[in-house]
């Protein structure tokens, strides 16, 4: 797909991987749509855009299925189309199974720790899927649907929230690259490693030295290396039902 007046829309579009994403597929030609519940983010993300691209945010909870009905609802009346769907939203709520001391549990996780990673990272990707999809179908345009997983989708301690959440948009992304080629729609998925972004700039130096060791090329990703991946994914027309791992070689 050429890149050149194609409606992308971004979840979680106002920052990190998400504005960096915005900012490059601007640079190639395409109008953008941000999703994101932080309406001050959004206006300053659509400001930094503005003159590169054509850009409108749309502030609503990726969670809330009437939100999501009605936000894509306005995304067509506004552009006319809607051509890529990047399920970026995403939140890290970490925490054990269990703890237990001499034989006794002392704490567990909570459901609602459990199921407020699931809403957003799972169910927000299945909402703005579905919709995407309807879409793309009823605005008779080709489509292209990218999700957001992670390293983590493997299964990592002290993230069993987390790490389903990234196996499920994983799962997803095959399963609808079968269900929706007919449709002339194609799916796929990035797995990030350990990227640089404000999270890992939050983090204690020696915590951050450790993990850099960890990974075989020695250094953190950067969000160019994940928005030039997406950019590949939808410009080529035969990736379909692949999940893109981009770690640096890390495995957990």
């Amino acid at each position: 797909m050429d890149l050149k007046d194609k409606v992308v829309v971004i979840t979680g579009g106002a920052g990190g991987l998400g504005l960096a994403m915005a900012l490059d597929l601007a640079e190639a030609g395409a109008k953008l749509a941000l999703i994101d519940v932080d309406q001050e983010k959004l206006e300053r993300a659509c400001a930094d855009i503005g003159d590169r691209a054509e850009v409108q945010g749309y502030a609503f909870d990726i969670t809330d299925e009437e939100d999501v009905v009605a936000g894509f609802g306005y995304i067509l009346e506004d552009f006319g189309q809607v051509n890529v769907l990047i399920n970026n939203a995403g939140i890290l709520f970490d925490g054990m199974l269990v703890k237990a001391k001499e034989g006794k549990v002392t704490d567990r996780m909570s459901y609602e720790q459990f199921q407020a990673v699931i809403n957003v990272n799972l169910t927000g990707s299945f909402l703005c899927g579905r919709e995407a999809a309807v879409a793309m179908i009823e605005s008779k345009q080709e489509g292209v649907i990218i999700n957001i997983s992670s390293l983590a989708k493997a299964g990592n301690m002290g993230q069993t929230n987390y790490s389903a959440s990234k196996a499920g948009v994983a799962a997803m992304s095959v399963g609808w690259a079968k269900e929706l080629a007919r449709y002339n729609i194609r799916s796929a998925a990035v797995a990030p490693g350990v990227i640089e972004t404000e999270m890992t700039a939050a983090m204690k130096p020696e915590a951050l030295a450790r993990m850099e060791k960890m990974v075989p090329v020695g250094r953190l990703g950067q969000p160019s290396e994940i928005s030039s991946t997406v950019k590949f994914i939808i410009e080529n027309d035969y990736v379909n039902g692949r999940v893109f791992e981009i770690d640096g070689g890390i495995r957990i």
